[in-house]
């Protein structure tokens, strides 16, 4: 796959293996992620994609009898080699399926992560917080609600916020797990245009049941299948054009 080498490879995946206890749920995964690029990891339910993800920052780690083989090159450090999980956790955001707010302010919850780097000043966390709820097309609907709890948004609105939380973290990676998949068509949308609109600062990896989303938003596409990947490409050449029968069979909804 040629045209898979241009580009700049931000993360460099080689061999991954990953067990949990007794039980391998990945098998001798090599991927190369691109700078500034939407990444689709797309597959039916427990076919690894969400486990790969989580490999990236290293969110496996908190799960007992996890054994990892392989290495996961991130801007040049081999990031299972690194003892600094928390530089790597904020070099390397993540926004989940379900919104995870903390019970505080929305101010407090973009915040946080300046703070707990050390940030104090007022103005800088001023400024911080709104070029953050700006980056994440949220700062005109909740600029007169800062100090009003995150919890009282609805659904979409909690998960752009979740998005500027990562965001304020000013990472290079924002991993993105289903970010979609519990909020309404018109919330959706308006995560699909941020994510467009986010990679001209970021790398996106994300994993999504929806094929159709991956079809708009993604530049790459990997489809996971029983813990490997079947086939990597331009996210045109997986739909249109599929090299193994697998993904075609995929895309077309023959099964999945």
């Amino acid at each position: 796959m040629e045209q898979l080498k241009e580009g700049k490879s931000i993360i460099n995946v080689r061999d991954l293996n990953l067990f949990y206890g007794e039980k391998q749920a990945l098998f001798g995964v090599d991927l190369a992620i691109h700078e500034k690029e939407v990444t689709a990891l797309i597959g039916p339910s427990g076919c690894g994609k969400s486990t790969f993800l989580r490999t990236l920052n290293r969110m496996n780690d908190l799960i007992d009898g996890v054994k990892i083989t392989g290495d996961i090159v991130i801007n040049h450090e081999d990031i299972y080699k690194t003892n600094d999980v928390i530089k790597l956790r904020t070099k390397v955001g993540m926004v989940f399926q379900k919104p995870n707010l903390f019970p505080m302010s929305i101010y407090d919850n973009v915040a946080y992560g300046p703070r707990m780097q050390g940030i104090k000043n007022k103005k800088e966390l001023n400024n911080i917080v709104e070029e953050s709820l700006r980056s994440a097309a949220i700062w005109d609907e909740v600029k007169d609600r800062l100090k009003t709890s995150a919890l009282g948004l609805s659904g979409g609105q909690q998960q752009r916020v979740c998005i500027a939380r990562a965001i304020a973290m000013k990472p290079d990676i924002i991993l993105m797990d289903e970010p979609t998949s519990a909020l309404d068509p018109i919330s959706t949308l308006k995560i699909e245009e941020l994510i467009t609109n986010m990679k001209e600062d970021y790398t996106i990896v994300i994993v999504t049941h929806n094929m159709q989303q991956a079809a708009r938003v993604s530049d790459k596409t990997a489809f996971f299948l029983n813990g490997e990947i079947v086939e990597y490409d331009d996210t045109d050449n997986i739909f249109s054009t599929p090299q193994d029968q697998r993904t075609e069979d995929y895309v077309t909804g023959r099964f999945g």
